[in-house]
């Protein structure tokens, strides 16, 4: 017999997906994931397919810089009112030229192939980075005001869901057009992914969470802007300790993703192997790791959900130690992807709603830049400076074997901000 006050509760919980304010952070995501993908395992598919060595194709990992490094320039959209479209709202008018920008930049690398040089493709990589960055930084904002507070965990999973929708499907649709056409034909087709948010801000309009002291000057002063952020946050009771914790949560993880591709054409799959098994077992996966993710948080609260995220998502890069011990095999390859991915989505719902709940509505563009910008720079970095050399000292095995150790210091600094209260006392004043 059903339990009709279970189903009831099923429909009720259902519903709240089903808001507009987090359908549009849904439709936000997908815009903003699609230009990561283009930079990440999609040009290194590229480049893979062009022969060329995986110290430089793990060196190309230099053009996602600028998502580290948009906080440098959060302030201009925190700021500086678009002459003529700002009547439309700060936030719109800026989600309107962020896309454009994404558009023509994406398009531009499609014009720039491998073949024809690595440093003409490496600065049109960068050109893309920097737009996707700047897209990004308008799209936090916008999410993080559109949402109430007790809809963050719900936004940050449906944010999830369509960040993984734009990568995994552009990501899939870029492989499968370039095994069809070509590479630059993957390309232009895919600019296409960044009208989801530029349609959503026209459908949405204005936040109607931004502060009246904002909305009535139409956006933060230009000094307030640029210094207002970093004072607010870096006065916080543990700031810096929250802030070590945000730059080493992730190194692990970091090293792991980027490295995938060259992996996994280094075992041999073909790219359509990799569209089925890495793309879209990957992407169910994560998809069922987002709604447990979303159960875990609602029923163990932000402060549990987040550690027991962030050991899953240790555990799952020794899966792929055991791919590389057991080789080619679809199977292997479908199971440490879909763990990887699960545990991923799992984390994606905890630490984005942590990450949205660190932001002081003032200034929500420019913190949330600045804790997403540090939370994979050293994985980045490092992923540019040593992972291909690295990998061919101490091979694969190994090497996913110290990417698991790697984990460790973000999971024992997080305990002990448990235990201290500062996971609690380092939150924004709205949420």
């Amino acid at each position: 017999m059903v339990d009709v006050a279970a189903k009831r509760g099923f429909f009720t919980a259902l519903a709240e997906y089903l808001k507009p304010a987090p359908l549009a952070a849904l439709a936000l995501g997908i815009s903003s994931g699609f230009p990561f993908t283009m930079i990440a395992a999609t040009l290194a598919s590229w480049l893979a397919d062009e022969n060329i060595d995986i110290k430089a194709v793990t060196a190309f990992a230099l053009v996602l810089l600028p998502y580290n490094a948009k906080f440098l320039w959060a302030w201009i959209i925190e700021g500086v009112r678009i002459p003529v479209l700002h009547r439309m709202g700060r936030r719109v008018s800026w989600m309107l030229v962020a896309g454009l920008l994404v558009i023509a930049a994406v398009i531009n690398l499609a014009m720039n192939p491998p073949s024809e040089g690595l440093a003409a493709t490496a600065f049109a990589a960068l050109l893309v980075g920097i737009a996707g960055a700047t897209y990004d930084i308008v799209i936090d904002g916008y999410r993080i005001e559109l949402l109430k507070p007790e809809q963050l965990g719900i936004g940050s999973g449906m944010s999830q869901y369509g960040w993984r929708i734009g990568n995994g499907v552009a990501g899939a649709l870029a492989l499968i057009l370039a095994e069809a056409y070509d590479w630059p034909t993957a390309y232009i087709a895919c600019s296409a992914f960044a009208l989801f948010g530029m349609v959503t801000a026209l459908v949405m309009g204005e936040p109607e969470r931004e502060p009246a002291e904002v909305k009535k000057a139409g956006g933060p002063g230009l000094v307030q802007s640029i210094v207002g952020p970093f004072l607010d946050f870096f006065t916080r009771s543990g700031a810096w300790l929250v802030l070590a914790f945000i730059l080493v949560h992730k190194i692990g993880d970091t090293l792991a993703n980027l490295t995938l591709r060259p992996f996994f054409k280094e075992l041999g799959f073909t790219k359509t192997e990799i569209a089925v098994y890495d793309v879209g077992i990957g992407w169910w996966a994560l998809m069922i790791g987002i709604f447990v993710g979303g159960v875990v948080y609602a029923r163990l609260g932000m402060k549990r959900a987040v550690f027991l995220s962030l050991v899953l998502m240790a555990i799952s890069n020794l899966s792929f130690a055991g791919l590389a011990v057991v080789g080619n095999n679809v199977w292997a390859m479908a199971a440490a992807v879909g763990f990887e991915n699960f545990a991923s989505g799992i984390g994606g719902v905890a630490v984005v709603a942590y990450f949205s709940a660190l932001c002081d509505l003032r200034f929500t563009a420019a913190q949330f830049a600045l804790i997403s910008a540090a939370a994979s720079v050293a994985g980045r970095v490092l992923t540019a400076l040593s992972a291909g050399d690295l990998i061919k000292i101490v091979g694969f095995v190994d090497f996913y074997l110290l990417t698991t150790a790697a984990a460790l210091p973000g999971i024992a600094l997080y305990w002990w901000m448990l235990r201290t209260g500062f996971v609690d006392e380092s939150v924004g004043r709205e949420a």
